[in-house]
């Protein structure tokens, strides 16, 4: 990598710090300047004051449009005529917004967690103990894995930087085979897991159950980077999570509903998620629900740009009726919601507003009654009187779930089902039943491949995981996944709900059909065309990282 590129990252990620300071909790950071100084880190608060900015402000750009563009509009989950059509439609490009914002962010966790290693290990005062010391730098090497892995799984080879310093020099850096970089991102995580507290030093803050469920979920995408399913990987994976499930303390939340109300976060079932204010400098806060919500009715201000948003057809012809994750993930014409409001017109003063409990309306044409979208409804939170205030134009403070207990049920399923054709494992099914049964549905006596991944698609749809399923079964089975994202239909649709209120079915047909064909060409990213102009290194084969 040349001066040039990397000089940016610092830059922007000053800007970005600078950006970052917030008043509360275990938010609050110091300046910049204080971070690098010698005598700064004397007591382990304020360790835990440099370590807070990679919990939000790092990963906003991604967070802000690109999770779901790239996760879910990839992933097959979302349809679109203009937002995110790029992504939807597999046409991406090197200069989509999503490619150079996605990142740069991650590249910006990166240099954050760099700093923050480095620093705690060179200056931290004798009087932080040696354990509050190695749980910073343990909070870095978990994000900085975690960054690597959203990169690798987008991008494939990329640059593994350690030292933000030596960059600002060195002309000679150029990207690094896809197994070394699954390789750090394993060493990383196996260090974080080591050195992490069994339990947060402040509230939302990484745990070693955090770690190790991580650690787990990686382990399961790494076992098929060779092509075929490495069984030591898939072992480690169910180990791990296993270990989580039964000894972490974390259980399911009741109702899936409720994990995406803002008064929910950090619950039981969440392992590692990104903390945000409503409040905060810009970056600071959870800016997603100003682009999913459908209309500023439910929002209260002058955003809620979703409109042309909503659930890809392919996703709605998952869900059976008795799929509870449906009202909690997308918003069908009809359904009732009583801790939304929407401003609707007053019937009995013409000019007139009036706030009531939401019910998602829809399109009159005569007598036909009919929407064309099946809004999205996770993420979006509603209006300030739904949430305590906590709510202003393109700021919320809901969590946003990085790992979940649910997700790591289904990876030991998946690790225990392994390259077989189906499993009975009792304990696999166990833990991937507990899943359905949440959502209302039978359990299985027997579990497939298809089985686990359709079951993934629809408890993480809109969490940004459609992607990142699809590119762990790349690995070892390109084939299938090509076919199957190519033959996705992704066009438009009618839903027409069964009854004039409070809808509980409806009927679905396709209107436009529209499929994209997906092949090696474009199943990864295009690496930014701003990057590949300043930083030519970029265009010479990967070697291997030196560990």
């Amino acid at each position: 990598m040349n001066k040039l590129t990397y000089t940016r990252y610092i830059i922007a990620l000053a800007g970005l710090i600078l950006l970052g300071a917030c008043s509360k909790e275990f938010l609050n950071r110091p300046p910049e300047d204080a971070i690098v100084d010698v005598n700064f880190y004397k007591t382990p608060e304020q360790v835990l004051a440099g370590t807070a900015p990679l919990y939000n402000i790092v990963w906003f750009a991604y967070n802000d449009k690109a999770s779901h563009g790239l996760g879910d509009g990839r992933g097959g989950v979302l349809m679109s005529g203009s937002y995110q059509v790029e992504n939807i439609r597999m046409q991406t490009t090197d200069v989509t917004g999503e490619v150079y914002t996605s990142w740069t962010s991650f590249f910006n966790v990166v240099a954050q967690s760099n700093m923050i290693i480095n620093n705690l290990t060179k200056y931290t005062a004798p009087s932080v103990s040696e354990a509050a010391k190695q749980a910073g730098i343990a909070e870095g090497r978990f994000m900085r894995a975690v960054a690597y892995s959203y990169l690798v799984q987008n991008w494939g080879p990329v640059p593994i930087i350690t030292d933000n310093n030596t960059l600002l020099t060195d002309t000679s850096i150029t990207r690094n085979t896809v197994e070394t970089v699954w390789e750090f991102i394993i060493r990383d995580l196996r260090f974080a897991a080591e050195y992490l507290p069994p339990t947060p030093a402040l509230k939302g803050r990484l745990t070693k159950w955090a770690a190790k469920g991580m650690l787990a979920k990686m382990f399961l995408t790494r076992a098929g980077v060779s092509g075929t399913r490495n069984q030591s990987d898939l072992d480690s994976a169910a180990k791990h999570a296993l270990d989580v499930i039964e000894n972490s303390g974390a259980r399911l939340m009741t109702n899936y509903e409720d994990l995406f109300l803002m008064k929910n976060n950090n619950n039981s079932e969440s392992l590692f998620a990104l903390q945000w204010k409503y409040d905060g400098d810009w970056g600071t806060q959870n800016s997603v629900q100003a682009f999913l919500a459908y209309g500023s009715e439910i929002t209260g201000f002058g955003d809620g740009w979703g409109g042309d948003l909503g659930a890809s057809l392919d996703i709605l012809k998952m869900y059976s009726p008795a799929d509870k994750r449906l009202k909690a993930t997308f918003m069908m014409p009809g359904t009732h919601y009583s801790y939304i409001h929407q401003s609707v017109d007053d019937p009995a003063n013409p000019g007139k507003k009036i706030i009531q409990e939401l019910q998602v309306p829809w399109n009159f044409v005569g007598s036909d009654r009919y929407n064309t979208r099946a809004w999205v409804k996770k993420y979006v939170v509603g209006r300030p009187e739904d949430n305590d205030g906590k709510v202003t134009q393109q700021h919320t403070e809901i969590n946003t779930y990085m790992l979940r207990l649910a997700d790591l049920y289904l990876v030991y399923a998946e690790a225990k089902l392994g390259a077989a054709a189906s499993t009975a494992d009792p304990l696999a099914l166990k833990y991937f039943n507990a899943v359905r049964t949440r959502a209302g549905l039978g359990e299985k006596a027997l579990i497939t491949e298809d089985d686990v991944f359709n079951e993934r698609k629809l408890e993480l749809a809109m969490e940004g995981q459609a992607w990142y399923d699809a590119v762990r079964m790349h690995y070892y089975n390109p084939a299938k996944v090509l076919n199957m994202l190519s033959n996705q239909d992704r066009g438009s649709y009618r839903i027409v709900p069964n009854a004039p209120a409070y809808a509980t079915s409806w009927t679905i047909t396709s209107d436009v059909p529209a499929y994209y064909p997906v092949t090696e060409s474009n199943f990864y990213l295009p690496y930014p065309a701003v990057e590949m102009a300043a930083a030519p290194n970029l265009r010479k084969p990967p070697v291997p990282y030196q560990f």
